[in-house]
């Protein structure tokens, strides 16, 4: 297989859930907001959506959306505990959790990242993301993860999300409960070693 990543992203979440599960994969470095590979390749030819994360299968089929590769990568290693089993209603609040990061707080940065944003944009967008991690962070309230005491592939996603507030001038520590969730996911060794493979900062 082959993950397609620009560093930090949120394909992050996907190459940390790759290593949770001990799946070997090779790598590819995509640049400029999706533009380009190594050499100069389009990575428009691998996904005419041309954002990351995208894994590509053994069979050359390409598979897009963090919240499709996030669940079928934990399939790979059903023993790996990154996913409950299909069909129980914890898988379900797998896919609710998935949903949330994904709607809520994944797209409550873009202000923040997108060219042209205006202060007031982004201040409605910091009160936004406050009300969304607030909820968050009540969940995680005496509890180790998202689904309880067991890492889900959730937890990679939410971890990635979580670690781009360095990067926009956002006190993480605003929310303990969420400063200390995410201080622990950074010390598992998979996280470890996927930011260093992305050349990311410890």
């Amino acid at each position: 297989m082959k993950l397609y990543f620009s560093p930090g992203a949120c394909s992050l979440a996907s190459h940390i859930a790759l290593r949770e599960a001990g799946i070997d994969v090779e790598l590819v470095k995509v640049e400029g907001r999706g533009a380009k590979m190594a050499a100069g390749r389009d990575f428009a030819e691998v996904t005419t959506k041309a954002y990351v994360p995208a894994l590509e299968l053994d069979d050359g089929s390409v598979l897009t959306e963090g919240t499709a590769i996030l669940p079928f990568i934990a399939d790979q290693a059903p023993a790996s505990g990154l996913a409950p089993a299909p069909g129980t209603m914890e898988r379900y609040r797998l896919h609710e959790w998935l949903g949330y990061i994904n709607s809520e707080i994944h797209k409550s940065f873009s202000p923040f990242f997108a060219p042209g944003s205006t202060d007031a944009q982004k201040e409605a967008a910091k009160a936004l993301l406050d009300r969304r991690l607030r909820y968050a962070e009540e969940i995680l309230a005496g509890r180790d993860f998202l689904l309880g005491d067991v890492f889900t592939v959730a937890d990679a996603y939410l971890y990635t999300v979580l670690s781009w507030c360095r990067y926009v001038n956002i006190d993480l520590g605003t929310w303990p409960v969420l400063k200390d969730y995410h201080d622990r996911i950074a010390a598992r060794p998979a996280v470890v070693e996927a930011r260093k493979q992305e050349g990311l900062p410890r």
